[in-house]
């Protein structure tokens, strides 16, 4: 994707009905925008998170007054989900009470917490439970859909899950030995059921992408949603997303 096509989506995925106002609009996959919607909140919450955290006090006082803990989250332009782990934290309770409570409203006696919770809970398209398991899901799909492409081509693998403890990172597949694709001798494969900018990228790299390197020579990192066409990395790390299913397997010269 063109960096100018993207920093106009990425701008104006402010709130989650954004997602499918643009979806129409531009006739765009939802899911994608959902995605970037994602990396946005949750970049933005990062940066803001303890000088909202810090204003918790604040806020408990306008909760006492009666404001609902879904009105405070809009007006501070932050994660309602996060905003009433403060307010909870700030009566005295702990995190894994709150998150007890989030998860299971039904058994809550206070009915004005009840309903502020169940407010909070599905209007949090990022930290919610619901959230955190669709994107739980979003990247298994990405991993199976990988496996099915890689098996469907009788290729010799193991996974995360099978080399996990022999290596102190360990990409998605591991090849049991070197495999030439698309013109690239390759060794590894990661799985990224995200879009790849410049922020991702850049995350990526000095976490997992560039130990993998050093471990285990040139692999291929896929952005299933995509990835920003100017990106500039290593020469040994192949950034591709969905057509890496259209890229063929050979034999080693």
């Amino acid at each position: 994707m063109k960096y100018e096509d993207y920093k106009a989506l990425y701008d104006n995925l402010r709130r989650p009905k954004d997602i499918v106002d643009l979806a129409e609009r531009l006739e765009l996959d939802e899911e994608l925008l959902d995605v970037l919607y994602t990396q946005r909140t949750v970049r933005d919450t990062t940066k803001r998170f303890y000088r909202v955290k810090n204003q918790s006090h604040r806020l408990f006082k306008d909760w006492k007054s009666g404001k609902s803990m879904l009105k405070i989250a809009k007006k501070e332009r932050f994660s309602p989900i996060l905003t009433g782990l403060f307010l909870f934290q700030e009566k005295g309770y702990s995190k894994k009470y709150f998150w007890k409570c989030v998860r299971n409203p039904e058994d809550i006696r206070d009915e004005r917490l009840k309903k502020e919770l169940t407010q909070i809970t599905n209007a949090d398209w990022v930290y919610s439970p619901w959230a955190s398991d669709k994107q739980y899901q979003r990247g298994i799909w990405g991993e199976n859909l990988l496996h099915e492409w890689l098996d469907e081509q009788d290729i010799s693998y193991r996974t995360e899950e099978d080399i996990r403890g022999e290596y102190p990172k360990t990409p998605d597949c591991l090849f049991d030995e070197p495999m030439m694709l698309n013109g690239w001798e390759i060794n590894w494969i990661e799985s990224k059921a995200t879009f790849g900018d410049n922020i991702e990228i850049k995350k990526n790299l000095k976490k997992q992408l560039l130990p993998y390197l050093d471990l285990f020579g040139r692999g291929v990192v896929v952005y299933w949603f995509g990835f920003l066409d100017d990106f500039v990395g290593p020469e040994n790390i192949i950034i591709a997303d969905n057509e890496l299913l259209n890229w063929k397997f050979g034999k080693k010269p």
